[in-house]
């Protein structure tokens, strides 16, 4: 009975068996389908963290910058300008790629480093490159070293990009050429706790600016103290500040020359050469700024320098050289500025700055050309009269119009030579028609 009741239903254990073999071929496909799937994932998600580590870089990266396109007109041919550079021989018009700046700025939490550029028809220059290190415990406290910005007075760190006037006043221009160093300098700024209305800078520098190669030994010390003074129930505000530059210039030659009754006495002591003479200045600052009702915003600026700067015969900017025959003249500067600036309604302001540079506050125009003084062109001082309009078209186009009036003091009227121009006032001033896009 039981083998006939096997035989009878052999079918249904051919059926199992396939059965069998079909769920066990089917688990088997299924494991390699997941195992493959899991690798497609796993690869997927690789990617992603790649892609969202290179976004998190990105986003850590901050572009910036402007172009300042401009036509210039000046009374004579080749002349010598603060104006944005000397006009070549031959020439008094030009357009020009004044500025082209790119700047770089790649910030974490607690650091930041930063590169500019400066493109222009002259080349491509760096204008910034340093890195930037913040404290931890928020405190207001920073270390910035590398290539930047002299922290000296107001408007050698206000930006060109946000300046009214065309170009920085004539002695920061002859002081501090490029207004950039290379160094390090420690600061402190917080808008928290009890000193939030103060702010400082405090460093060491080569002292021969960000294009020129350290020349001697010495390192100058520049620093700035200011106070921000906010009067928000009046809709003003009070900032300034006071300034030490305090440096050295070696003598590479023997030969020192020093003012003395309003002649340049010659000191050819042995002893000269190699040693070193003080560069000093002091600044104080101040910025005023008010919304004057149904007029809009006013805002005053001011500066005010003074001290020595050891230069040469026919300069009276900073000394860079190491020729072993070229004597040191020992001057003693002042200068100052001042500008006024009214809003006009949201897009327009109107501008007004005067500035004056003295490069021998020892001597007059009338001692320049004397015989025997040893003075030269070099000691006259010069000013500035600039007004114009800005009309800010959008967020980021705006449109200038600026002329400068410049005036030099008169030589004797007895000087020769290549004193002999200077009897009267030249022929240098400047208008200028500037476009610039900044984003």
């Amino acid at each position: 009975m039981i083998k006939k009741s096997f035989g009878s239903n052999w079918w249904i254990v051919l059926m199992l068996g396939w059965m069998w073999m079909n769920v066990s071929w089917s688990s088997e496909t299924t494991d390699e389908s997941f195992t493959e799937m899991k690798g497609h994932i796993d690869a997927i998600n690789e990617t992603l963290t790649e892609v969202k580590n290179t976004v998190d870089k990105l986003n850590k990266i901050k572009v910036s910058g402007y172009v300042q396109a401009q036509w210039q007109v000046a009374d004579g041919d080749g002349i010598a300008s603060f104006a944005g550079g000397n006009f070549p021989m031959g020439v008094h018009q030009r357009f020009a790629i004044r500025r082209g700046r790119v700047k770089f700025a790649y910030e974490e939490k607690f650091s930041t480093y930063v590169v500019q550029l400066d493109v222009t028809q002259g080349g491509v220059r760096i204008k910034d490159a340093y890195l930037r290190v913040n404290d931890p415990w928020r405190l207001g406290l920073a270390l910035t070293a590398g290539g930047f910005d002299r922290p000296f007075g107001f408007e050698i760190s206000h930006s060109s990009g946000l300046r009214e006037s065309p170009e920085r006043s004539r002695i920061f221009q002859t002081l501090f050429p490029g207004e950039r160093d290379i160094g390090f300098q420690f600061s402190y700024a917080n808008e928290m706790g009890p000193l939030h209305f103060l702010n400082a800078k405090f460093g060491a520098f080569n002292g021969t600016g960000i294009e020129a190669n350290e020349n001697d030994n010495h390192k100058d010390i520049i620093g700035r103290i200011g106070v921000a003074l906010p009067m928000y129930e009046l809709n003003m505000a009070l900032d300034g500040g006071v300034s030490l530059y305090r440096g050295k210039v070696r003598n590479n030659s023997k030969y020192y020359y020093e003012m003395e009754n309003k002649t340049f006495k010659l000191d050819s002591s042995a002893s000269n050469q190699w040693k070193y003479h003080d560069r000093t200045v002091y600044g104080v600052d101040v910025q005023y700024y008010a919304d004057l009702p149904y007029i809009g915003g006013f805002q005053v600026r001011a500066e005010y320098l003074i001290g020595k700067q050891p230069s040469t015969e026919k300069s009276n900017a900073i000394y860079l050289g190491t020729d072993a025959n070229t004597p040191l003249y020992q001057r003693e500067i002042q200068g100052y500025y001042f500008k006024l600036i009214q809003n006009v309604g949201t897009k327009n302001q109107l501008v007004v700055k005067y500035d004056t540079f003295d490069p021998n506050t020892k001597v007059s125009g009338a001692d320049v050309g004397a015989s025997g003084s040893n003075l030269t062109a070099a000691d006259l001082s010069y000013t500035t009269l600039g007004f114009g309009i800005i009309h800010h078209w959008d967020a980021n186009l705006k449109v200038t119009l600026y002329y400068d009036k410049v005036t030099n003091e008169k030589a004797n009227q007895a000087a020769t030579g290549s004193l002999a121009p200077y009897r009267e006032d030249l022929m240098d001033n400047v208008f200028t028609v500037r476009l610039q896009y900044r984003f």
